[in-house]
Parts: C-alpha cells; structure tokens; sequence
C-alpha cells in the first residue's frame, strides 16, 4: 500500500477542517437538519467505498427495523434515503472495480422470476398508481438488497456482524414499545401497543409490530441456544429475547404470539426426544402465552365476542376475496398493494368497509397469482432446504473447525423460517423485508459453505 507523504497529509487535513468550518457556517446561519444529515455524508460515502457491507447492514436496519420512526430524533435527518443513495453508489461501485465476487444460484433465480411476476402483475395492476408506488418505494429495494446481502457477505466476521445488529435493533424496537405499553402511550384499541403511530409508520399497527419483533426473537434464540460461543454473546442473547418476547406480548397479536412458539418449537424439537410430551408443552406454553398478553381482553378478536369473533370473520371473508381475485387473474394476481382496492369486487360478504388480507399466503395469492403463490413457495423451500444443510455442516463436527457466530446464522436462518411461515398465516409478510433478509442470508451461508467445502476437497487433493 502507497504511503502518504507529509504534505499529502497535511492537505488532507486542511480539506478536512475547511469542510467542517463550512458546514458549521452554514448550521449557523441556517439550522436545518439537512446541514447535519450533509455533515455525515463524507462518512457514508468512506464507508461506502471501504466497507460497502457495513452501509448495507446500516440500510436494512433503517429500513426494516425503521430506526428513524422508532427515535423520531433521527426522523428529520433523512437517514435511510442517504444510506439508500450510499447503498446503492457502493454496490455500483464494487461491481465497477470487481471487489465484488458475483456469483448466481439457482434461488437467486427463482427470486428473479418472483419479481418479473412482481413487475407484470403491477403493470397490468388495476390501480397502478398503488402498485407502482409500493414497487419503486419498497421492493425494488428489497430486491437489491437480495443480491447485495448475498454477495457482500463473505466473511465469518460480517456474519457475526449481522447477528449483533439485528438483535440490538430488537432490543432497541423491543424497548421503545414496552416503554410505551407502560406509559399507555400510542395504543390500539386501549390495550395494544405500537410505535409512531401519530407520524403514519408501518409499526403503527400492533400485528406489523410484532411481526418486525419476530425477526430478531429467532436470532436472539439462536445465539443464547449456540454451544461455544461465549458467555457475554449468550447473556445478549438472553437479554435479546426476553425483550423481543415482552414486547411481542404487549402487541397482543395472535399471530406473533405463535410466531414464538414456532421459533421455540424449532431448537426444541432437537433437543427433546419426546415429542409428544414437546408437542403438550408448546400447547401450554402457548395457553400462558395467551393468557399473558390478554388476548381475551382486546377490543377485537376478545372472549365477549360469541362465536367466531369478528377479527377472525374478518379474515375468512378476506380470504375468500383473495381466492376469488386469484381465480379472475390466476397468472398475475390484481397487483401489489392492490388487494384493498379490489376487496368490494370479490368479497362475497360486503360489511361496509375493506379488509386487509391479514395472510401472506393469501396476499400473495390474491396479489400475484397462483403461479406467484406457487413460485413464492419454491423460494421458502429452497431456503429451508439451505437451511437443513447449513445447519448439518457448521454444527460441532469432530476434525472440523467450529464457528459458532456460523451455527448462529445457520440456525437462525431455520428458526426465523419457521415463524414466518407459522405468523405469516395470519399476518401480512409477503412483501416485506424478513423472507428476503432469510433469503439471501441462506444464499450466503450456502455459498461460504461450498467454498469451504471446495478448500478442503483441494486440501486433501494437495496431500494425496
């Protein structure tokens, strides 16, 4: 590496001093958050040439966790639109400069013919302007993100990385709404908890909420449930999913709450050979569970509703909307962000006002298809069938080395799986961030396991 003489330094250091005294001016004379939000964007663009993976984590933190909602602090400050930028100008980058090794699997083309879907089904959509805004806003970023997860994480390093962010963002997120729940503040129905809901975020509703806290519920398990990985990372493991569980509680949604369970049921199911006896203790623990969060005592969907409450009737008649609407257009589905706006056409049951899906099996259903459905399963296959292996592979193996910051994310990978699949029938997941941070975490696990496994075959070819 060249080293810089002393005038270059010291030119350095003078452009350095004269950028800060400029924006200090500025803020001076015009103290509006944009002059902060520029203060830090030499950092992001150093960052974004040097550790482009550290942007990208910070990006998804913001977006899916939404940090800058959760403190409104950091609201006015832009944050993830300059990550988005960053994000965005660094990946550029490295594919330009070839400090990216690109490389294509046949999951990263199943989710490539998912979003041509996605795209179609949006074109053809019959308020275009709803699905056009949820494409170009959200999931076109989740689909490079797709790409840029997989292929910037190659170290065991930047896996240990993403354990430690997305637990702290659920402390983090876990916090706030608790802090919440015990000020009485922001809540649905008198007992839900959410957070921003006066400034019109997404974790203002309780189910979303909880479905985010999920997330980090699984890889918290992960890391407290990990042999060898140490005490201090086991303790933060702990603390992470006492916290995340508390919260979920407090949203009192019934699809997190079996979320739980699920990712429980997962490291449980390996550990217990009984699995009767397993089978009756998750049923309790889900009973306490419910009894916990005070289900019976939420406005909607609680014990004074006879019968098949209206919550639970609500989504039924959703649900039969979705298959209706999949039926008029099986192969591209009524578009993204279209379901609401279609609902009074198929609904066979008109109440007076629109219902969301509350499914991501019927959201994608009805919003991409059957042939979107049916593509859309192929992708959770493809990640739990990474996922078995992965876990198979970095697991404790006599004559193998360990990594357990490696079994973490292996097992995380099933876990949080398994409570996408559980919540996200009653939860609406399917175009947003968690499956695609699963997907291209199982990508990347798959990829860093078949060099591995390629060194060592060389290894032993070299000795033979």
């Amino acid at each position: 590496m060249q080293t810089l003489s002393l005038t270059q330094r010291w030119k350095q250091i003078v452009i350095a001093i004269s950028f800060v005294l400029l924006l200090a001016m500025i803020w001076y004379k015009l103290p509006h958050p944009v002059i902060a939000a520029a203060a830090i964007l030499p950092l992001i663009v150093v960052a974004g040439l040097r550790m482009p993976f550290v942007l990208c984590l910070a990006f998804i933190a913001f977006s899916f966790f939404r940090l800058h909602e959760v403190f409104p602090a950091l609201y006015p400050l832009k944050i993830p639109q300059l990550l988005a930028v960053g994000t965005l100008g660094s990946l550029a980058m490295s594919l330009i400069t070839q400090r990216i090794d690109m490389f294509w699997t046949k999951e990263h083309s199943t989710f490539l013919f998912f979003f041509v879907l996605v795209i179609i089904g949006a074109t053809l959509a019959t308020n275009r302007a709803a699905a056009m805004s949820s494409l170009t806003g959200t999931y076109i970023k989740i689909a490079i993100m797709v790409l840029a997860i997989s292929w910037l994480l190659r170290k065991e390093g930047q896996f240990k990385a993403v354990l430690f962010s997305v637990i702290v963002c659920g402390i983090g997120v876990g916090l706030v709404a608790l802090y919440n729940k015990n000020m009485g503040l922001e809540l649905v129905e008198g007992t839900r908890v959410t957070i921003g809901r006066s400034i019109g975020s997404m974790l203002g509703d309780p189910n979303d909420l909880s479905l985010v806290l999920l997330f980090p519920a699984a890889f918290a398990l992960s890391v407290l449930l990990t042999p060898q990985i140490g005490k201090l990372w086991k303790l933060f493991g702990l603390i992470g999913f006492i916290t995340v569980v508390c919260a979920i509680i407090a949203t009192q949604s019934r699809g997190g709450l079996l979320g739980i369970c699920a990712v429980s049921g997962v490291f449980a199911w390996r550990r217990f050979e009984n699995k009767a006896l397993l089978i009756t203790l998750g049923i309790c623990a889900l009973s306490v569970l419910f009894v916990l969060a005070g289900v019976s005592d939420r406005a909607s969907g609680g014990a004074h509703e006879a019968g098949i409450d209206e919550s639970a009737m609500g989504r039924i008649y959703a649900w039969q909307a979705a298959m209706g609407m999949a039926v008029h257009h099986p192969l591209t589905g009524v578009g993204i962000n279209n379901f609401i706006s279609n609902y009074f056409e198929y609904s066979p049951h008109w109440d007076g006002r629109n219902h969301a899906v509350h499914s991501t099996w019927f959201g994608i259903l009805a919003e991409t298809g059957l042939l979107g459905l049916i593509v859309f399963i192929a992708i959770i296959i493809q990640i739990l069938r990474i996922g078995i292996l992965s876990v198979d592979y970095f697991q404790p193996h006599q004559g193998r080395a360990y990594s357990p910051s490696l079994y973490a994310c292996a097992q995380s990978v099933q876990a949080g799986l398994a409570g996408f699949c559980v919540s996200g029938t009653f939860l609406t997941m399917g175009f947003t961030w968690p499956i695609y941070i699963l997907l291209s975490l199982a990508i990347a696990l798959s990829h860093y396991k078949e060099l591995k496994q390629n060194a060592s075959h060389s290894e032993n070819l070299k000795y033979k």
